[in-house]
């Protein structure tokens, strides 16, 4: 079983379901569970992968496409969402190309404490999407002073605001229902 509710397989797809299901196809010709968990309500997939590429997959997006999946899986590992973390670490560390540094992040993510390997702009992100996570409430206008001091643009903070909340919500979707990674192709990226 991937999920606590009952999530329609491909090959029962009809109509808009089926289409729906066309649409989140991944890279790999398979659709993930955080997707096939919407089937008993196609239209809310439509709306959950829209979203989710236009904050994670838009090439008008400037931060570099690792980090925005290092905000994926910092966030996921604070909401402790085993579903989105094994996804986008994968995505992270096969972005990042980089096994020494991707071993050391993920100790200090594990141990929440990005400071360990993140410093200026980078870590000024990651602390504001550990809040906006964890004490959502305590978010003020200091929050944003302070990663303008750290150099970010409104853009960037856009950007990993959003990318930041896609992640709350998807999170709280996929460790709601109980989805599982039984069955999907791990990472949107192909191993190098």
């Amino acid at each position: 079983m991937s999920a606590w509710i009952r999530m329609i397989p491909l090959q029962e797809a009809t109509g808009t379901l089926a289409d729906a299901y066309r649409l989140v196809t991944t890279p790999h010709g398979t659709v993930d569970n955080v997707m096939k968990a919407h089937s008993l309500r196609p239209h809310t997939m439509q709306g959950h992968v829209t979203l989710y590429r236009s904050v994670l997959h838009n090439p008008d997006n400037t931060l570099p496409f690792w980090f925005l999946e290092m905000v994926a899986s910092y966030v996921s590992s604070l909401n402790r969402c085993a579903y989105s973390f094994t996804h986008h670490w994968a995505n992270a560390r096969r972005l990042l190309k980089d096994k020494a540094r991707s071993d050391a992040i993920l100790e200090a993510f594990q141990a929440r404490a990005p400071e360990r390997v993140f410093e200026g702009k980078e870590l000024a992100l990651l602390r504001y999407a550990g809040k906006l996570t964890t004490d959502v409430g305590a978010m003020e206008k200091a929050d944003i002073d302070a990663l303008h001091a750290a150099g970010c643009d409104d853009g960037e903070i856009l950007e990993v605001n959003q990318v930041c909340a896609y992640f709350n919500y998807s999170n709280r979707l996929l460790n709601g229902l109980g989805v599982t990674t039984e069955g999907d192709v791990i990472g949107y990226y192909a191993e190098e």
